[in-house]
C-alpha cells in the first residue's frame, strides 16, 4: 500500500516552512507520507490530502477526485465554505493547534489585562497624571465576558478565569468552560451583554453572526464597557461602535479585524482616541505547531478514525 499523498496548497512564501515542518511532524509521530511542495506537477485524482489555504494555488476542487479531507490553514472558514467546488462529500478540518490557541489567549488576556488595570491613561503623555486615583476593582469584582466558546474562546476564557476575573461565556449551543459561568441562546447572550464590563468576541463569522453587535445589542453593555475584538470585523457594526463610544456609552474598543483590511488611510477607526487598532496580529497559525496538528489529522485519516474539528457545513464553521 503507497503512502498518502500530501499536497502542500498554502502561500507561497511560506511553503519551504511547512515542507520542513510537515516532514519533521511525521517523522516524529511516524507516519509516513508521500509529502509534496505544491500542487504542480501532481496529478490532482491522485491526492488524498489537500493542505489548503484560501488565495493558494488551488482555486478548483474540481480535478481532486479522490480526497480524503481537505485541512485548512486556518481556523476561519468562511471564506472556504463559499468556494463553488468545494466538495460537499469530502471533510473540511478546520485549523487547531496549540501556537495558534496560546497566540489567541495571550492577545486577549493582555488587553483584558489593560482595559482593567487602565494603563492607557498611564501610557499616554499628552494627559495630565493623575495621583493617588481611586482604586480600581480587583478581578473578582470585574466582570468579563467571551463571546465564542470554541477551541479559542474557551482557552482564553479558562485562563482568564484562572486570574480570578468573573468570567462570563457565550455561545450559540451549550458548551462547558472550567470556572466560566457558559450561557447560550437569544436569552443568555442579552445576559452576558448586559453584565460584561470587558467584553471580547471570538465568534465565527456566519450568517447568523454577522453584525450581531449593533446599535441594539451594544446598548445591552454596562455603561463603560470596553470591547477586544480578535475574532471577526464584520460582526461588529462600525457606525454603531463608534457611535456608543463617542456617547460615552462604551469607554474603549481594541480591534485587531475589520471589515476592511488594511484599513483605508481616512478610517475614523485610525484617529479616533478610544480605539486601539492592531494589524490583524492577534495570532497566527505556526507551520512548527500546526505541522504537528495536521500529521495528527492525517494519520487520524488513514486508521479510519474521524477526523476532529470538521466543518458543519450547514453552520458554516
Amino acid at each position: 500500500m503507497s503512502d498518502p499523498l500530501v499536497v502542500y496548497a498554502g502561500h507561497d512564501h511560506e511553503r519551504d516552512a511547512y515542507v520542513a515542518a510537515l516532514s519533521k511532524a511525521a517523522a516524529d509521530q511516524g507516519v509516513a507520507i508521500d509529502l509534496r511542495s505544491g500542487p504542480e506537477g501532481v496529478d490532482p485524482a491522485a491526492v488524498d490530502y489537500l493542505i489548503f489555504e484560501k488565495g493558494g494555488p488551488v482555486r478548483d476542487f474540481t480535478p481532486y477526485t479522490g480526497l480524503k479531507a481537505i485541512l485548512n490553514l486556518w481556523a476561519g472558514v468562511e471564506g472556504v465554505v463559499t468556494i463553488p467546488t468545494l466538495p460537499l462529500d469530502v471533510p473540511l478540518v478546520r485549523m487547531v493547534e496549540r501556537g495558534l490557541t496560546w497566540g489567541m489567549t495571550d492577545y486577549v488576556v493582555g488587553h483584558v489585562m489593560r482595559h482593567h488595570l487602565g494603563t492607557d491613561r498611564y501610557a499616554l503623555k499628552n494627559r495630565p497624571l493623575i495621583w493617588f486615583s481611586a482604586d480600581r476593582p480587583l478581578p473578582d469584582d470585574r466582570t468579563v465576558g467571551v463571546l465564542g466558546l470554541g477551541r479559542l474562546g474557551r482557552d482564553a476564557a479558562e485562563m482568564l478565569a484562572r486570574l480570578r476575573f468573573n468570567l462570563l461565556g457565550w455561545s450559540r449551543t451549550p458548551k462547558q468552560a472550567e470556572g466560566v459561568a457558559c450561557l447560550h441562546g437569544p436569552d443568555g447572550l442579552r445576559q452576558i451583554l448586559s453584565q460584561s464590563e470587558i467584553l471580547v468576541i471570538l465568534l465565527p463569522l456566519t450568517d447568523a453572526t454577522r453584525g450581531l453587535l449593533n446599535a441594539e445589542t451594544l446598548a445591552l453593555l454596562p455603561k463603560g464597557a470596553a470591547i477586544v475584538n480578535p475574532g471577526r470585523g464584520p460582526i461588529l457594526e462600525e457606525a454603531a461602535l463608534l457611535a456608543a463610544l463617542d456617547s460615552g456609552a462604551l469607554s474603549h474598543a481594541t480591534l485587531d479585524v475589520f471589515n476592511r483590511e488594511p484599513l483605508p488611510d481616512d478610517h475614523p477607526y485610525l484617529t479616533h482616541p478610544k480605539v486601539t487598532v492592531t494589524p490583524h496580529i492577534a495570532s497566527a497559525t505556526r507551520p512548527e505547531t500546526a505541522a504537528e496538528a495536521l500529521i495528527a489529522q492525517i494519520a487520524r485519516g488513514e486508521r479510519g478514525a474521524p477526523f476532529e474539528n470538521v466543518v458543519d457545513r450547514s453552520l458554516g464553521y
